[in-house]
């Protein structure tokens, strides 16, 4: 092997060379690549204890609380706005009949609640974040401190595909947004290189998910809870399940499959009552779960079999086929195919990954494997690199000392915040979603912003030896060179073709 493959290496698989990194493996970047996916990446981020689900939970629910008691607090020592005080007072009181004349005249009476403040008087301090948001930065800062201290970033760069794979869309309340981060540690990392099987029911059960796509809220019509309330199904979960997770969009299953998932699954919620121990955890509700025998994708799921853990035993049952259908096999195949090597991978590649994942029964460390070995990974096509790719890359390559809030701020404006796509189905990793004028445009800025952080104590032309290697064109170092200055050439290196393609 060379210092060009190690390079191709560390860009491709792992999450982008650091100064020293090429050398380190050059005598055998792939054999330095399955060494890393033999140790399993680390649960808990971070010096300290990560918090788990449940802590999350109670956290974010005490806050909550805290916040309704102090709004109902405040609410009662503000001075009635007129229209509320006409309505308290009645329709036939003097208030109600100045603030009626009032209105007509295109006048009214000022409300004391909205005047201008008087002069001199101190505005409003900016309301302290909220749990949610805290936890959310501070599990940013977690996944920062990870992917910059990862060696080859193999490991690092398969949890982020997962986590990605399972997406759970942290914008839609501030409870899923807070459990984002605990989702990835608790569901994705203790996976990564173990069962297909044991990741999607992780995956499934967390309460982030449940969420998410709306199971915790899903309650079967003919249920002890669904008939007392009148409340019905919701099938965002079992769709996604089916489309996203599993078989794919061409796996062979109809809209009465998903119907009948959506009944398996319910029951399938998590402990609210912040009194229990359990508090936060995933537990299943029969009262909740539609009664009767379900048929998915031609098999029934009776439900007077005796499962080991009763009527969840349908929903397990499922699962396992789902996990085990050869659809499934050649949907997750061809996405970590087209994820780590071309927007349309090569076929024998996807079928080698397809037949390492049927014959192991959806071991991932050996679909890993099966790619890292296989020369079709290795070919000399090209993935142009996403925002998240690309600011954890130019983060490694410059040292750079880049916190929660800054990371946030770039990965708004170039469309891909962590844990939070606009659908289900994730980010798309495509050339066509990321490569657009405006998108470069915004990048450069990035990178001029990430260029004042550097830490890196190389000239800029022995940076772009070290993170670009024997690859770097003749353009790319004349521009460097010709660099009004430092943080310019460094900003530069990062946005060179080079850097930007993996």
């Amino acid at each position: 092997m060379t210092l060009e493959q190690a390079t191709f290496a560390l860009k491709r698989f792992g999450l982008g060379p650091r100064p020293g990194d090429a050398v380190r493996i050059a005598g055998d970047p792939r054999g330095a690549l399955l060494a890393e996916l033999a140790t399993p990446p680390p649960d808990n981020l971070g010096p300290e204890a990560s918090p788990d689900s449940t802590a999350i939970f109670l956290a974010i629910r005490a806050d909550q609380e805290a916040r309704r008691i102090r709004r109902a607090a405040d609410n009662a020592t503000q001075p009635m706005q007129s229209g509320s005080m006409a309505q308290a007072m009645g329709a036939g009181s003097p208030v109600a009949k100045a603030s009626g004349a009032g209105a007509a005249n295109g006048a009214g009476m000022a409300s004391v609640a909205t005047a201008a403040p008087m002069p001199g008087k101190p505005k409003d301090p900016k309301p302290a974040p909220s749990v949610s948001s805290q936890i959310y930065a501070d599990e940013i800062t977690r996944r920062i401190a990870a992917a910059h201290d990862a060696g080859t970033g193999v490991t690092e760069r398969l949890v982020q595909f997962w986590a990605n794979h399972f997406a759970v869309q942290s914008d839609k309340d501030e409870m899923v947004r807070g459990l984002a981060g605990s989702f990835e540690r608790e569901a994705i990392r203790p996976f990564v290189l173990g069962r297909f099987e044991d990741m999607l029911l992780a995956a499934t059960r967390h309460p982030a998910m449940l969420l998410s796509l709306d199971n915790a809220s899903s309650v079967g019509p003919d249920s002890p809870v669904g008939k007392k309330r009148g409340l019905g199904l919701n099938e965002n979960h079992a769709r996604e399940l089916m489309e996203l997770h599993t078989v794919g969009v061409s796996g062979g299953y109809s809209q009465a499959d998903v119907t009948s998932l959506a009944e398996v699954l319910t029951g399938w919620t998590f402990v609210r009552d912040r009194a229990r121990p359990s508090a936060g955890d995933f537990a299943f509700n029969p009262g909740l779960h539609e009664p009767g025998d379900k048929r998915v994708m031609g098999r029934t799921y009776r439900e007077d079999v005796v499962y080991a853990v009763g009527n969840e035993g349908q929903g397990l049952a499922v699962l396992h086929d789902l996990a085990t259908n050869p659809a499934t096999a050649r949907h997750l195949a061809f996405k970590l195919a087209r994820h780590f090597v071309a927007d349309d991978p090569p076929k024998p590649l996807v079928d080698r990954l397809t037949a390492t994942f049927t014959s192991t029964r959806g071991d991932l460390k050996a679909v890993g494997e099966t790619l890292l070995k296989s020369d079709e990974a290795w070919a000399p096509t090209r993935k142009f690199a996403t925002p998240q790719q690309f600011t954890i890359a130019a983060m490694r390559a410059l040292d750079a000392n880049i916190d929660a809030p800054m990371l946030m701020r770039a990965l708004g404006v170039l469309g891909q915040p962590i844990w939070a796509p606009i659908s289900p189905e994730g980010f798309h990793d495509d050339k066509a979603t990321w490569l657009a004028p405006d998108a470069m445009t915004s990048r450069l800025d990035v990178a001029d912003q990430f260029a004042q952080k550097a830490r890196v104590n190389l000239p800029p032309a022995e940076l772009v030896e070290a993170v670009l290697g024997p690859a770097a064109s003749a353009d790319t170092r004349q521009a460097v060179a010709r660099a009004e200055s430092e943080r310019q050439a460094l900003a530069l290196v990062v946005m060179s073709p080079e850097f930007l393609w993996r």
